[in-house]
């Protein structure tokens, strides 16, 4: 586990985990596509009635009982952060931009887009930033990459990022089958995040991060 007393660390990670459900928030009012993990709790969370930030919470509660027994080395003060406080402040957010910002703005074709797109920039390097604060990640990030060690052990040669690949696109499908609409934010981070976390890395934390985690 990585709960290390690392003051400035764990700072980096809080804010981090803050930005990251801050732009979410703009993502999801702007319904131009989110990450995939964001997307299925999204559109779950609709079907069955509870909120956001309710719902992420315990389907990731669930998957770390699942980490906790296979592998432990990706938990920390990051896993706790994330799990508990994205969708919480992506809830709040969204209570608070239906008071103070004109509901036309998420809707008009051009204010829309300039959102998402900064939104959406903003939320793939607070994503980085945590991912490099080597703090540990979420539950749902932890699993793949703990079955893509398990299955490389065994199958040197197998593709690593075919898991991860089709870890992401199993909670597409999901979420999908629960309501949701796929759409073009789910590629864009796809293409972006991982070379954004390696750059962040390097530029940041004096070091090249391998990406194995979207959110």
């Amino acid at each position: 586990m990585k709960f290390k007393l690392d003051i400035k660390r764990i700072i980096v990670c809080f804010l981090a985990v803050f930005g990251m459900g801050f732009f979410l928030s703009f993502l999801m009012l702007c319904n131009l596509g989110t990450d995939p993990c964001s997307f299925m709790n999204k559109a779950i969370s609709l079907r069955i009635g509870l909120s956001f930030g309710t719902w992420q919470l315990i389907i990731n509660a669930c998957m770390l009982v699942i980490v906790l027994f296979w592998d432990r080395s990706s938990l920390g003060f990051g896993t706790i952060f994330n799990m508990v406080l994205v969708g919480y402040y992506v809830d709040f957010f969204d209570w608070l931009w239906g008071k103070v910002i004109p509901a036309h703005y998420f809707t008009d074709t051009v204010s829309k887009w300039v959102i998402f797109l900064v939104a959406l920039l903003l939320f793939i390097i607070s994503a980085a930033v945590y991912i490099n604060s080597d703090m540990g990640v979420a539950p749902y990030d932890a699993l793949p990459k703990i079955i893509t060690e398990k299955v490389s052990a065994k199958f040197p040669k197998y593709p690593k990022m075919l898991i991860r690949m089709a870890w992401d696109f199993s909670a597409i499908l999901i979420g999908t089958l629960a309501g949701g609409t796929p759409v073009i934010g789910i590629i864009l981070m796809a293409f972006f995040l991982g070379p954004v976390i390696s750059l962040v890395g390097k530029l940041f934390f004096g070091k090249k991060k391998i990406p194995d985690a979207a959110t």
